[in-house]
């Protein structure tokens, strides 16, 4: 028997690590929480944002990256012998 169908996966592919370039969709602030909806699409909040939403956003999210620990870290600064 031969099939004329082709076989699909519906795997999600990983998401990619948040940037500076990424804002907060409520203030503009750096994003440091990507929640990918259920009903497709994605939001992204600042660490204050996705506390004051945190209960709302679990009910809607289809997955969450939560990279707020980065904030305990401190930056990395060049000295003048770096360059």
């Amino acid at each position: 028997m031969i099939r004329d169908e082709a076989d699909v996966t519906t795997a999600v592919a990983p998401s990619s690590p948040l940037t500076a370039v990424d804002r907060c969709d409520r203030c503009g602030a750096q994003a440091y929480l990507r929640v990918e909806l259920q009903s497709g699409g994605e939001l992204l909040f600042c660490a204050h944002h996705a506390r004051e939403h945190g209960d709302k956003l679990k009910e809607i999210a289809a997955n969450v990256v939560d990279e707020t620990h980065k904030l305990g870290t401190s930056p990395v600064i060049a000295t003048d012998g770096d360059h």
